[in-house]
């Protein structure tokens, strides 16, 4: 039996915006599983917001010297960015497991296929897949991208694409830890408005897969 995707809201247009610098920033959630913190606009704008922040960083990397930018100035003003959901379960597939996507720069959906495999190798192999990727050629397979890294914090995995591998990992790097802070920012928040509760939730009920796993104990004998 296949086990059901996460809860998805019809997708709105992605959140857009200009940065100071002119680069152009698109941000999408795929699926909200903080629905008690964010509605899906407000994660978009979450998402959006730290666009801006990669964007402001790529371009002055891009125009910085050699000693200055992280691993030599950045080749494009382009990136893109995969985010997958930390809550999703191991058995979900890596395509209902994507929490949202960023692009920047004019060239930056070109680059999404890329950083989605890292995203997804990483995923599967519980570590970088940059790893694989140059000593572990046998687990990457027929079609995986050849190129790495990938970037794990506190349990969230993002894949960035469009510099070079080492660049690609210091941006999805800071992402994901801007990312968790936001989120941790609004949960305290969150926890101070609502006082004393058992679930994460605004009707404090447990999730659905949670009740299905006692479910039987109360179910009627046959």
């Amino acid at each position: 039996m296949t086990a059901p995707a996460p809860a998805r809201s019809p997708l709105g247009r992605p959140a857009e915006a200009e940065s100071p610098d002119g680069l152009n920033v698109r941000a999408r959630h795929h699926h909200n599983p903080y629905g008690y913190l964010l509605s899906g606009s407000d994660l978009d704008a979450l998402l959006l917001e730290l666009g801006l922040r990669r964007a402001a960083s790529i371009w002055r990397h891009h125009h910085s010297s050699p000693a200055a930018a992280p691993r030599d100035p950045y080749p494009r003003l382009a990136m893109a960015f995969v985010l997958l959901d930390p809550t999703a379960d191991p058995w979900v597939r890596h395509e209902d497991a994507v929490l949202g996507a960023i692009t920047i720069g004019d060239e930056g959906h070109r680059f999404l296929p890329n950083a989605a495999a890292k995203a997804a190798g990483h995923r599967r192999l519980g570590r970088n897949y940059g790893e694989a990727v140059h000593t572990d050629p046998h687990l990457c397979g027929d079609g995986a991208f050849r190129y790495g890294h990938s970037a794990e914090v506190r349990g969230l995995i993002v894949g960035a694409s469009a510099q070079t591998p080492d660049q690609d990992l210091h941006e999805a790097s800071l992402l994901a830890q801007d990312f968790i802070g936001a989120l941790a920012d609004r949960h305290s928040a969150w926890e101070t408005t609502t006082g004393a509760t058992d679930w994460l939730s605004p009707e404090d009920v447990p999730a659905a897969g949670t009740t299905a796993m006692t479910g039987f104990f109360t179910a009627r004998a046959v």
